[in-house]
């Protein structure tokens, strides 16, 4: 069975750091890019970063220089370290395959506010 679970969220102050952590079942990572999304309070989800089967990465111009993602095979894991938060990064994150997604997990809040 497929399963995401993200993990790792929470309240933090302006230029703090948070690492969420994703753990997948049902399939491996070493045969899929993932990927990190984000839904802000009334906006679309929006994609912020990759992690490709060679963990080559790629990220958004919002999060570039401040966020850095990771995987651990063995444990099925992808990491999502955040550091530099600001106000603006408040939102749910997700983590999915990047193609061909599968179906959503719960996410994790994360808050940065003073």
């Amino acid at each position: 069975q497929v399963q995401l679970v993200e993990s790792g969220g929470g309240l933090v102050q302006p230029g703090g750091s948070l690492r969420l952590s994703c753990k997948v079942s049902g399939f491996s990572l070493d045969d899929y890019a993932m990927a990190w999304y984000r839904q802000a309070p009334g906006k679309q989800r929006e994609l912020v970063a990759t992690i490709g089967t060679w963990d080559i990465t790629q990220y958004s111009d919002s999060v570039k220089g401040r966020f850095t993602t990771s995987r651990d095979s063995a444990e099925n894991t992808v990491y999502f370290q955040m550091n530099s938060l600001k106000p603006e990064d408040t939102a749910v994150y997700y983590c999915n395959r990047l193609f061909p997604p599968v179906g959503w997990g719960q996410g994790t809040q994360v808050t940065v506010s003073s």
